[in-house]
């Protein structure tokens, strides 16, 4: 850990971290972010997102600022203006949405191959949302459907999620946190 590290460790600071929230349009994105923050700034309506917007939220040990990228058609081409600086993604996928599933792991491979991402060691969390929904697919289904075993250079995990009632949610932001944690450290020590 270097000296600035330690530094804002002592003084309670939390280190700051830039997440791509990306998915198709009506997974569940903005829900899932708006979850996540404390309850005291999360908002009644959420209504579908044009462009992106820009939300921060905390935890134990870091502060998150989140790109929550429209997932309409028209704006997913927005996207790789952001790829640059992230530092991991949040990527959606409604399970219960078994028709746009091959839309969405073409959105994925698209992303996956992107040279911004191509070639960094960024983690990537997936949330398998609306699980509390009839027939949804579970989350082994939606990795095998978005053939996750083939990421091979990046760390990956899949959550079941219901962002309605925030089930599934904050096991997925721990493993975030922990793989964002341990790439630091490992930069760290790369650099001694």
């Amino acid at each position: 850990m270097g000296l600035f590290d330690k530094l804002v460790g002592w003084l309670g600071l939390k280190k700051e971290v830039n997440v791509l929230c990306l998915g198709l349009d009506n997974s569940g994105k903005t829900t899932i972010i708006n979850k996540l923050k404390p309850s005291n700034a999360q908002v009644q309506d959420i209504v579908p997102t044009i462009g992106f917007s820009i939300e921060k939220f905390k935890t134990s040990s870091l502060s998150f600022t989140v790109f929550d990228m429209s997932g309409q058609g028209r704006y997913r081409n927005l996207w790789e203006h952001y790829y640059k600086e992230g530092q991991a993604i949040i990527f959606v996928i409604d399970s219960a949405d078994k028709l746009r599933m091959v839309v969405a792991k073409e959105e994925l491979d698209t992303l996956l191959n992107h040279p911004d991402i191509k070639h960094r060691r960024i983690p990537i969390l997936f949330f398998a949302n609306k699980m509390d929904v009839r027939d949804a697919l579970s989350s082994v289904k939606v990795s095998q459907l978005l053939c996750l075993e083939n990421i091979k250079d990046k760390p990956w995990h899949i959550c079941a999620t219901d962002a309605l009632k925030g089930e599934g949610l904050q096991e997925g932001v721990d493993w975030l946190q922990d793989q964002i944690i341990q790439s630091n450290q490992n930069n760290e020590n790369m650099k001694a």
